[in-house]
């Protein structure tokens, strides 16, 4: 039976509670129960140890170090007696867990701790592994001191500078204060401030880098364009390499031959200016109106001195520095941007699948289908596009052969490549292959060159290209038209190209994913 003593601090603990040793209150070991209890409990839980012959003290020990790994109590004994040792467990259990250290504290008679012991305050712990730390008596006595009413003032009094401080041989410049937390103003503001430097950092690098941004999209968007014609090859027993390799060297002759096809009209064009200058200067020499004018205001002296001044020779420089300037830098970009598609082209099944595997495994799949699918509409577009293209130019070659306009060829592939822009591209290559028929014929041949452009756009407008852009990419027109005008504002013709698959895409990601949502909220 319990020791039922009292305590000398004059508070026996409630029936059934006890303390821990940071204070806090714990279960009492409950009493022993009978032989004849322990009996009937041993026999139903298959125990040989009839008898429980332990003192209360010593079971609870008993069972505060068996926690420990004591032999002194197995876990099938403490186990075995419910109504005797279980409670013994707990509240042992819960005297390592405070203990930290895993030493045995003093115990009263009937098995609680001792209050004195328990009421000690623990002192500083060790950050890392929460264990109490033991304080030099120097470090200890040396707390802060506050300033007290008529204390000399520490900027004069060295000693009280360091009273104040708390000065040891640990902190011979004071104790440093509480640090700084996320929610003090300053820490906030230079975090804040930090942030919107790297972001203005990140705007004005990706300022910087417009050009190679622009040439990285538009080559990758030439790759996912032109892989609908790599895997039709590849159906036909094609390896991808030699796939790639085709089709890439049909787009490098349709360069080659769109070039070529504009060198001999502009050279043709260069020789004729040539040797028709003397006679266009004769022609100025014998207007009348001219001759009028220079009577009156003097012209051809201020076009003599306008061309003999050093700013026209010096402006005329600048221009002519400019214009090869951005021949070269075309030129460099164009080669850039093949190379480019080339290297996408043939890695962009690796490309996908990387792209894919940055995505949360249970989300993998749809991920890669949606992605799929806006594949291979842009591949529509672009095949549709193209083939649109095609149309124009091919209409265009035999209407001006029928007409007998010169460079026929060289003016239906400027058609044919300035088609490819959404919008206004039809418009720019009818102007410019009006402007042509009528400098290298008559007015009738501008009339009729502008007749049938006009038709063309209508029929192309609203029978050929709504019809092929449905079966691609099934984007309305509106959209369509919107998704241009904006691309065009953004980034000019690059953003005219790249605007219908993009608006391609976010309507798929609209219908799949946030239309679907929407629904079960």
């Amino acid at each position: 039976m319990p020791d039922e003593t009292p305590h000398d601090d004059g508070r026996e603990p409630a029936p059934g509670e006890g303390r821990s040793a940071t204070g806090r209150r714990v279960p009492a070991p409950a009493p022993p129960a009978d032989e004849t209890e322990n009996d009937s409990d041993v026999s139903g839980t298959g125990n040989t140890d009839t008898t429980d012959t332990t003192e209360p003290g010593e079971a609870r020990d008993s069972g505060t170090r068996g926690g420990a790994g004591s032999p002194r109590t197995s876990a099938g004994e403490t186990g075995s007696d419910e109504t005797g040792d279980s409670g013994s467990g707990e509240a042992g259990s819960s005297e390592s867990g405070s203990g930290g250290s895993g030493e045995d504290h003093p115990e009263a008679p009937s098995g609680a701790l001792i209050p004195e012991e328990i009421e000690q305050p623990v002192g500083e712990r060790d950050p890392a592994t929460g264990a109490p730390v033991t304080l030099p008596a120097a470090q200890q006595a040396s707390e802060p001191v506050p300033p007290e009413p008529g204390a000399p003032d520490p900027a004069h009094d060295v000693e009280q500078r360091k009273r104040e401080a708390g000065v040891d041989h640990l902190f011979p410049f004071g104790k440093p204060g509480q640090p700084l937390g996320r929610a003090h103003p300053f820490v906030f503001g230079f975090t804040a401030a930090l942030g919107v430097i790297t972001a203005w950092m990140l705007v004005k690098a990706a300022t910087n880098a417009k050009s190679v941004i622009v040439m990285i999209v538009v080559a990758m968007f030439l790759a996912v364009g032109l892989n609908p014609a790599v895997e039709r090859l590849r159906r036909f027993g094609l390896p991808r390499g030699a796939a790639v390799a085709t089709v890439f060297l049909i787009v490098i002759l349709f360069f080659a031959g769109f070039v070529a096809s504009l060198v001999q009209p502009v050279s043709e064009q260069v020789t004729e200016l040539r040797h028709n200058i003397p006679e266009y200067v004769q022609q100025l020499q014998n207007n009348r109106t001219l001759a009028d004018w220079d009577k009156r205001y003097g012209l051809l002296e201020r076009a003599e001195k306008t061309v003999n001044g050093d700013g026209f020779q010096k402006g005329l420089t600048d221009t002519a520095t400019g214009i090869g300037k951005v021949a070269i830098n075309g030129i460099f970009q164009t080669i850039t941007i093949l190379i480019l598609t080339l290297y996408f082209l043939s890695s962009l099944p690796q490309i996908k699948t990387f792209f894919y595997q940055l995505a949360p495994r249970t989300r993998r799949a749809r991920v890669a289908l949606l992605g799929d699918e806006i594949l291979d509409r842009i591949g529509g577009y672009v095949a549709g596009q193209f083939t649109i293209a095609l149309i124009a130019g091919v209409c265009s070659y035999i209407f001006l052969s029928i007409l007998g306009v010169k460079y026929a060829l060289a003016l239906a592939l400027i058609v044919a490549v300035t088609d490819l822009i959404p919008l206004i591209g039809a418009t720019i290559g009818a102007v410019v292959v009006s402007l042509v028929a009528f400098l290298t014929g008559t007015t009738t041949d501008l009339i009729v060159c502008a007749v049938f452009y006009v038709v063309y756009q209508q029929v192309e407008n609203y029978v050929v290209y709504p019809r092929v852009m449905k079966r691609t990419v099934d984007v309305q027109p509106a959209v369509t038209i919107v998704a241009a005008l904006v691309g065009a504002a953004l980034l000019g013709v690059v953003g005219a190209l790249l605007a219908i698959p993009t608006a391609a895409a976010i309507s798929l990601l609209i219908r799949e994913v946030v239309m679907p949502r929407q629904e079960t909220l």
